[in-house]
């Protein structure tokens, strides 16, 4: 029974490492599987459809029936064979139902709750104002091309400089993300963005040569990776959203500057970046967030977890100790939707789960159900009420 203790022994620490983003660390350390194996686990586990499809199938089973079956094998002695088998059975059931820990899936739902429609997840969507002030609707299904540009309905990118003649002025474009939607951008220089909901962002249509290249964040949330100052004779890349300005040379980092928040968040990812605001400077090192305050101006440093503070361009949601007020944010622009609180007590009641953005919110929310810190929801046309 030892082997057998040391895979559950792997399942917890497994369980545990998804939620903090430390995946491959765990898996690569196991002795327990082979390196064909090893891989193929962690492919899965860093697959976002893969997980939500498994968050679907885990619906229709019934887990005291499952593990129950497991015990019989295990403690049948003509079957020992079939442990292994059935043990691994068990870690993977533990891993894919990670946001279901310690809870009954079975547990019938509160009577009080209804459900008037489904409200499905958002989708790739947003407006495209060009230079002249004419928009274009970008979506799924259609498509749109002018000589600098072209776009598939699910992301927008921007020609070459090599490939388009350079102005000697710059010439702007914006980029829209309404409520329950996002995009991938690809700007000229091949620096790719990905906009979260309720987001816009004011970028030229081709950078000029050699002068910096820069963008603004008008609001919202975006992921930039950027191409490196080394492909264009050293220019450096500037973010500007507000009176915060980040410089920088070649890396990944995220903001997060929505209007009615009051603070703007800075998580550099890899790399280096040169954050100003104020006449106030700092150069952030990775997986430190910068939080600056809009109102009083004054900043703070702390480490966070990036797989927590990234995870949504990857269409995860990670909530790690989060306040269901907070929350409630998160959802309200991803579904489009307006939440309130029964109790406003439960706005402090924290969280922890690692969800699909692909799922409706009828199911998220029947999860958080599960885990018993609300016990009931009514969703009358946009507007959720949590109990």
């Amino acid at each position: 029974m030892s082997k057998l203790t040391d895979i559950f022994k792997f399942s917890k620490r497994l369980a545990a490492s998804v939620l903090k983003g430390e995946v491959s660390s765990t898996v690569k350390d196991t002795n327990l599987l082979s390196e064909k194996h090893k891989a193929y686990l962690e492919s899965k586990l860093n697959d976002p459809e893969y997980l939500a499809k498994e968050n679907e199938l885990l619906e229709s089973i019934n887990q005291t029936e499952g593990w129950t079956a497991i015990e019989k094998k295990i403690v049948n002695p003509v079957k020992k064979r079939h442990i292994w088998k059935y043990a691994v059975a068990a870690s993977i059931l533990m891993l894919v139902t990670l946001p279901f820990v310690l809870t009954n899936k079975n547990t019938a739902l509160p009577d009080e709750q209804t459900v008037t429609s489904e409200i499905k997840s958002g989708t790739d969507k947003a407006t495209l104002t060009l230079e002249t002030g004419e928009e274009i609707l970008l979506a799924k299904g259609t498509t749109f091309k002018t000589s600098f540009a072209e776009s598939n309905g699910e992301e927008l990118v921007y020609t070459d400089p090599e490939d388009v003649t350079s102005t000697k002025e710059l010439v702007y474009n914006y980029l829209t993300i309404p409520r329950g939607g996002e995009f991938f951008l690809k700007l000229d220089d091949g620096t790719k963005v990905w906009l979260n909901s309720e987001s816009k962002l004011k970028y030229p249509i081709n950078f000029i040569k050699d002068q910096p290249r820069q963008v603004e964040l008008v609001y919202g949330e975006a992921y930039f990776e950027v191409s490196p100052s080394t492909l264009h004779n050293g220019t450096k890349f500037k973010v500007t959203t507000g009176n915060q300005e980040i410089e920088v040379l070649g890396t990944e980092f995220n903001v997060k500057a929505y209007a009615d928040e009051k603070a703007i968040l800075t998580t550099l990812v890899n790399g280096k970046i040169a954050w100003s605001a104020d006449n106030k400077q700092h150069h952030l090192s990775p997986s430190e967030q910068l939080v600056f305050n809009k109102e009083s101006t004054e900043f703070n440093l702390k480490k966070v977890n990036i797989y927590n503070e990234t995870s949504w361009k990857n269409n995860i949601f990670s909530f790690k100790e989060k306040p269901l007020a907070e929350i409630a944010v998160v959802l309200s622009r991803w579904y489009d939707v307006d939440f309130r609180f029964q109790n406003e007590a439960l706005k402090s009641v924290k969280f922890n789960g690692v969800l699909s953005k692909s799922q409706s919110l009828d199911n998220l929310l029947k999860t958080i159900i599960n885990t018993k810190i609300i016990t009931a929801y009514e969703i009358n046309d946009k507007q959720i009420l949590l109990k």
